[in-house]
């Protein structure tokens, strides 16, 4: 276990490390500088500006510098926000994200249950072919246009729930239902498919030939087993709906972390998009990992070499 464990710390670490130099020098690929504004900057000011940040010292200076940093736990200072951390504006921006994400989780995991559940048990008949249906059209259509559809319809045709802004826990329902239509449809499909797998196996078989009752087989049986590699899932699919709601707290206008991540892009803050990537990057690493580790104690056929046993 402690040596499985020290292997997974360095493959996490290495692959940090990937990704930290090549966003990096992708951004050193994009066209002006965070300071290119012609009108309000004049060529001495440009100067001071580059040498005060370093912008005019050679890249591999300007990476030795921020790996250096970034070890020490230091992810700059704002090119656009004069004095702020980049540490202080992931802190002050990650909480609305995180709830908004992880409320959008919650919906759309019980919602997907419930649909994959029922339509496994209800296969090939009219309530799988509509679970089906709703499956493929939430994970085909792009959750900007179920927030435009939610807007129109609840926000101001029916004046259920506010249109946008950040006033309340009611701002934050239509963008985490937004968000949770992708959830609902994964997750659907992913029990459906895992229930009547499960349905098929000998063990399943068998406990009805010993008599046990129908419900009694379904519950602790096929849905407890089909339910363990949902875990897998879950974990990843938090992380990616954290960093999918970059259009969705833009339409809603959610002062999250996405957000504040399209305005840097638009002034190349590149100390605030490297910062908030990495962040994302290795909560994402992280998450894999902890995911990893719950289901090698859930699957006892997983071993803690990741293996199949």
């Amino acid at each position: 276990m402690k040596r499985y464990l020290l292997q997974r710390i360095g493959f996490m670490l290495i692959t940090l490390f990937i990704i930290v130099t090549a966003t990096f020098f992708l951004m050193q690929l994009l066209p002006g500088t965070p300071f290119t504004n012609p009108e309000k900057l004049t060529d001495s000011q440009l100067v001071i500006l580059n040498a005060k940040y370093g912008l005019d010292q050679p890249v591999a200076i300007q990476y030795i510098k921020y790996i250096g940093n970034l070890l020490q736990g230091d992810l700059g200072y704002s090119f656009q926000y004069e004095g702020r951390t980049v540490t202080s504006m992931i802190s002050d921006r990650i909480g609305p994200s995180a709830f908004i994400g992880l409320q959008a989780l919650v919906i759309g995991a019980i919602i997907g249950l419930v649909l994959g559940i029922v339509s496994a048990l209800r296969h090939n008949s009219i309530l799988d072919y509509g679970s089906v249906t709703l499956a493929v059209l939430g994970m085909s259509i792009p959750s900007f246009v179920f927030a435009a559809l939610l807007q129109y319809y609840v926000g101001v045709k029916l004046e259920w729930l506010p249109v946008a802004l950040w006033e309340g826990y009611s701002s934050t329902l239509l963008p985490s239902i937004a968000l949770s239509v992708t959830v609902t449809a994964t997750v659907a499909r992913f029990i459906r498919s895992e229930m009547l797998e499960v349905i098929g196996q000998d063990y399943i078989i068998t406990a009805r030939a010993k008599g046990l009752k129908e419900q009694q087989v379904i519950v602790k049986h096929v849905i407890r087993n089909a339910l363990i590699p949902v875990v897998t899932m879950l974990g990843p699919l938090a992380v990616s709906i954290m960093t999918g709601t970059l259009v969705i707290e833009k339409i809603f206008a959610v002062p999250g972390l996405g957000e504040q991540f399209t305005l840097s892009i638009l002034v190349l803050d590149y100390s605030v998009i490297m910062g908030i990537t990495i962040f994302y990057s290795a909560l994402f690493i992280f998450v894999v990992f902890v995911v990893d580790i719950i289901y090698s104690f859930l699957d006892p056929r997983i071993n803690y070499k990741g293996e199949s046993a």
